[in-house]
C-alpha cells in the first residue's frame, strides 16, 4: 500500500508555483497574448498544408479531406478548452507533465512527461528531415545530404535545429520575433496559393465527395488500423473507413499548439494570455487548413494526386503554373522552420520541469542569465541532430500522433479530476458545459487513437515499458517530492520562560 500510495503522490499547485521562484532555475517571463498566438501558428502551419493536404486526399480521403480536417480541428478544440484552463490554472512549465502531477500523481506524470519526450524529440528530428528537403528544392538540387560509405548524413536538417537551437538559447522573446516574421511569409504564400487556385477551381472535382470504399493493400497486417483489425474492415481507402483514417492522418497537421501551454510560466499574465493564444491560434489554423484542402481538391480531381508522393504544388503543376512551386517551397521553409523552433522549446521546457523535480537529474533545470535553460537546449540539441542526421524515420512519424492523442486524453480527464478535488483554485479561464466537453475530448482522442496502425501501437507500448524501467531505477528514487514527504518535521521549539 505505501509503495502504491507513493507512486500516485500528487504535487500540489502551489508547491508548483512556489517552485517557480527558485533563482537557479526561473524563466523569464518574457511572453504575450500575441506571442503565444504566433507560437501557436508557427507550430501548426507547416509542412502538413503544402504536402499532407494533397497525400491524404490522393490516397486516403478524396475531396473529403477538408471534412477530415474539421473532425481533427473538433477533437483538437475540446481538448485545447481543457488546455486553455490548466495552463491558467497552474502556469508553470511542463503542459500536460505539470498537469498531470497535479491530478493523477507522480507516475502517471512521469509516463506523460516519457510520452512527451517521444513526441517532441520525434517531431524536432522528422520535421527537421522535411526543411531539408525542400532547401534541396530551393537550391535546385537533391536534399543536402553527405554520402560516407553507407551512412547518409542530413547536413541540412542538422544546420536548421543547429540554428533554432542558438535562438531558443538565447531567450524565447527573441524566437518569438523570429517565428512571427517566418510566419508572416508562410501566411502570405497560402495566401497567394488560395487566390491563384482559385481560379482553375471547378465544383465537379469535389464530385463525390466521399469516393466509394476501396481495398488498400498499403494497409494490410499490421499497416492496418486497430479499428480495420478489431472490427475485421480490413485496410480500406476512401468511403467512411478512410475518412476516419485521414482524421488521424490530418491531425498530426494540428500537432503543436499544446505547445503553447509549456510556455506559461514565461507569460507575463498566463491567467488571460495562455487561453487567448491557444484558442485563438487553434480557430486561425483551422480555417486556413480548411480553405486550402478546399481548393486543393477543387483545382484537381483527387485521383490526380493518388500516387503517394503529390504535394500542393502538384495541383498547380497539373494546370501548368510551376512558377508556384518555387514560392511553395519558400513557404514551405518558412512553415517549417518555426514548427522546428516551438517543437524544440516544447521538448526543453518539459524535459526542464521534470528535471526541476528531481525525475531527471536536477542540473539540467538550471537557467542562465538569460533566463533559459541553455544546458538543456545543447543537450535536446545534439540529440535532435544526430536523430535528424542519422535516422531515416519511415513511419515514425505517426508515432508523434499516438504520443500527443495520450496527452490530450489524460488533460481532458485531469479537468475533470481537478475540478473535483480542488474546485477552491483560482481559474483564469473554465471549460464551459462540463462535464460534457472534457469528456468529448477524451473520447475524441481515443477514437482517433484506434484509427492509427497496429505498429504503431506496438512500437508505443514498447517506448512506455522503457519509460516504466526508467522510472523506477532513477526517477522514483530521486524525486523531490518523495524526498520532502519522508523527511521527518521539525520539532517545534518551546520558548523558554
Amino acid at each position: 500500500m505505501a509503495i502504491t500510495s507513493g507512486l500516485f503522490r500528487t504535487k500540489s499547485v502551489e508547491q508548483s508555483i512556489r517552485d517557480t521562484d527558485d533563482p537557479d532555475s526561473k524563466l523569464r517571463k518574457d511572453l504575450t497574448a500575441k506571442d503565444l498566438t504566433i507560437f501557436g501558428v508557427a507550430v501548426v502551419i507547416g509542412a502538413g498544408i503544402f504536402t499532407l493536404t494533397a497525400r491524404t486526399a490522393g490516397t486516403v480521403a478524396g475531396p473529403a479531406v477538408s471534412l477530415a480536417f474539421v473532425f481533427a480541428a473538433i477533437a483538437c478544440g475540446l481538448t485545447a478548452l481543457c488546455y486553455a484552463e490548466f495552463a491558467s490554472t497552474v502556469p508553470v512549465a511542463g503542459s500536460a507533465y505539470t498537469f498531470a502531477y497535479a491530478t493523477f500523481g507522480e507516475v502517471i506524470a512521469w509516463i506523460i512527461g516519457w510520452d512527451l519526450i517521444l513526441e517532441f524529440a520525434l517531431a524536432v528530428s522528422v520535421v527537421a528531415k522535411g526543411w531539408s528537403q525542400y532547401l534541396g528544392n530551393v537550391l535546385g538540387s537533391s536534399a543536402p545530404v553527405v554520402h560516407v560509405g553507407s551512412v547518409t548524413f542530413d547536413w541540412g536538417a542538422v544546420v536548421i535545429i543547429a540554428v533554432v537551437g542558438v535562438l531558443l538559447a538565447t531567450g524565447t522573446k527573441l524566437s518569438s520575433r523570429v517565428s512571427a516574421i517566418a510566419v508572416a511569409i508562410k501566411l502570405g504564400v497560402i495566401a497567394l496559393v488560395l487566390v491563384v487556385g482559385a481560379t482553375y477551381f471547378k465544383p465537379s472535382n469535389l464530385t463525390p465527395y466521399i469516393p466509394p470504399a476501396e481495398a488498400s493493400e498499403k494497409a494490410e497486417g499490421l499497416r492496418q488500423s486497430l479499428f480495420a483489425f478489431v472490427t475485421g474492415s480490413g485496410g480500406t481507402s476512401y468511403g467512411w473507413y478512410g475518412l476516419l483514417a485521414a482524421a488521424s492522418l490530418v491531425f498530426f497537421a494540428f500537432i503543436g499548439f499544446d505547445v503553447v501551454a509549456t510556455t506559461a510560466e514565461e507569460t507575463r499574465n498566463p491567467q488571460r494570455d495562455i487561453p487567448r493564444g491557444i484558442l485563438g491560434s487553434l480557430a486561425i489554423v483551422t480555417v486556413l487548413y480548411i480553405a486550402v484542402s478546399l481548393i486543393l481538391t477543387g483545382m484537381v480531381s483527387y485521383t490526380e494526386l493518388a500516387d503517394g508522393n503529390a504535394t500542393l504544388a502538384t495541383a498547380f503543376a497539373i494546370h501548368g503554373a510551376t512558377w508556384v512551386k518555387n514560392i511553395i517551397a519558400i513557404g514551405a521553409l518558412a512553415g517549417l522552420s518555426t514548427v522546428v523552433m516551438v517543437m524544440f522549446l516544447g521538448q526543453t521546457r518539459v524535459l526542464f520541469a521534470m528535471a526541476r523535480d528531481g525525475l531527471l537529474p536536477r542540473g539540467l533545470a538550471q537557467t542562465g542569465k538569460k533566463g533559459t535553460p541553455v544546458r538543456l537546449t545543447v543537450i535536446v540539441g545534439v540529440v535532435c541532430a544526430l536523430l535528424a542526421g542519422f535516422v531515416d524515420f519511415g513511419t515514425l512519424e505517426e508515432m508523434v500522433n499516438i504520443g500527443t492523442l495520450v496527452a490530450f486524453v489524460l488533460v481532458s480527464v485531469g479537468v475533470l479530476v481537478l475540478r473535483r478535488t480542488r474546485p477552491d483554485l483560482p481559474r483564469g479561464f473554465r471549460v464551459p458545459f462540463v462535464p460534457v466537453v472534457p469528456i468529448l475530448g477524451a473520447l475524441a482522442c481515443l477514437w482517433l487513437m484506434v484509427n492509427l496502425s497496429i505498429e504503431t501501437w506496438l512500437r508505443f507500448v514498447i517506448w512506455m515499458a522503457l519509460g516504466v524501467i526508467v522510472y523506477f531505477a532513477y526517477g522514483r528514487r530521486h524525486s523531490l517530492l518523495r524526498r520532502d514527504r519522508q523527511q521527518p518535521a521539525e520539532p517545534e521549539l518551546t520558548p523558554v520562560r
